[in-house]
């Protein structure tokens, strides 16, 4: 409940333009591998996996820490939540021009065309049947956008329904001058 309010209220700042980045340099490789060893508590009761894949040579950019932890945070608790049976999840950073790729992948219910239209739209929720354990305000992934935009990066889902997800994010390693407002 506690993470729910806390979500609430970060994009009511956000929304607000009330809310700063603070930039330091974020090691992308160290910020996955603490994400990937939190939600394995989480799916191996479940008999399921979570792996970091890192292969950026150089996976250190200009971000928020505290926003870009809680974005892959994010990611994984949904890859979670959104796999029925033993969740599968493998988190991957590699080299782009001039910036990191991260790749959050996993094998649950997936999402139909509809439902990748809306899902960075604050409030909306993917149906999800007849699963009824899937908490949350549908704040998440408009917080995820909103916090890749104000880094300058991007973010794309690929997903079909029976064969999973994936979110891809590009960070570029410099913010442009100015660039400390969320909103």
């Amino acid at each position: 409940m506690n993470s729910q309010v806390e979500k609430v209220l970060q994009m009511a700042q956000i929304d607000r333009g009330e809310s700063k980045l603070r930039l330091t340099e974020v090691n992308l490789h160290e910020v996955i591998s603490r994400a990937v060893e939190n939600i394995s508590l989480q799916v191996e009761p479940r008999q399921g996996t979570a792996k970091a894949v890192l292969s950026a040579q150089n996976p250190v950019f200009t971000g928020d820490l505290t926003h870009i932890s809680n974005v892959i945070n994010n990611l994984l608790d949904n890859a979670n939540k959104y796999s029925p049976e033993a969740p599968v999840i493998t988190v991957t950073a590699t080299d782009q021009a001039d910036g990191v790729r991260i790749s959050v992948r996993d094998e649950g219910m997936g999402m139909s065309k509809e439902a990748r239209k809306h899902i960075f739209d604050k409030f909306y929720r993917v149906h999800t049947g007849d699963l009824h354990d899937v908490k949350g305000f549908g704040l998440g992934l408009s917080y995820v956008k909103a916090i890749v935009d104000a880094h300058r990066g991007s973010v794309e889902v690929k997903s079909e329904p029976g064969k999973g997800s994936e979110f891809i994010l590009f960070f570029p390693r410099q913010q442009g001058a100015g660039q400390t407002m969320l909103n």
